[in-house]
């Protein structure tokens, strides 16, 4: 379990060259306590940035396999990546995320007209003084689309949201469908769904912004 973590990327700078990238924590698995193994599992006991965690979905969008993060554009050749899961594996596990965006899962406001978007909802506690807060939320959404042949992984954490919701598909889902859809179509990439009354139903009209502030 913890290879499989390391080799994800958590643990260690992503190495994109940004100017103050985070290690996070990933303890050494000998101090690992017996519950731990499970909550581990689900995301608690760990800390990485949103940038790790985004690299990481890398492995289910590219077969398996994680790249070098890097912000200057490099040839196909100078870039060698890591495998964390077979194809077979990624791919399953990439489906399994299509049914989060879809009737019955928690990433419906992440839909794109046309496309088909796989990624997963995020709702955590904060940690706040060494304890997990009762009351203050991370939301995220991370996702890929097309989901048939991905190009693209987006993601988005809204940090303490306000407004009474706080899960990650009501949060950071919207914000997710609004950037996921213009970079879309500003690399023309076509779609790979057919637009339904389903889908136009779920997408979601800009988010009213307050003078001075974003997201």
């Amino acid at each position: 379990f913890w290879e499989v973590l390391h080799r994800s990327g958590f643990g260690e700078k992503p190495g994109s060259g940004f100017p103050g990238e985070s290690s996070g924590r990933l303890r050494d698995p000998a101090t690992w306590r017996p519950i731990e193994h499970a909550t581990m599992a689900y995301g608690y006991g760990l800390s990485v940035s949103l940038l790790q965690l985004t690299r990481a979905y890398m492995a289910f969008a590219n077969d398996g396999e994680v790249m070098p993060l890097s912000f200057l554009k490099r040839e196909p050749q100078e870039v060698v990546g890591e495998r964390v899961f077979s194809p077979s594996v990624a791919r399953e596990v990439r489906a399994m995320m299509e049914t989060v965006t879809q009737e019955g899962g928690t990433g419906t406001r992440t839909r794109v007209p046309g496309y088909r978007v796989a990624g997963k909802t995020g709702t955590a506690h904060k940690l706040v003084n060494g304890r997990y807060a009762a009351d203050r939320y991370l939301a995220s959404f991370i996702g890929m689309a097309p989901a048939s042949n991905p190009r693209l992984i987006i993601g988005v954490v809204i940090d303490e949201p306000t407004g009474g919701a706080y899960y990650g598909g009501s949060v950071a889902g919207p914000v997710f469908a609004q950037v996921m859809a213009a970079s879309l179509r500003q690399l023309a990439l076509p779609p790979d769904a057919p637009e339904t009354a389903t889908q136009m139903t779920h997408n979601t009209p800009p988010l009213p912004m307050a003078a001075g502030k974003g997201v």
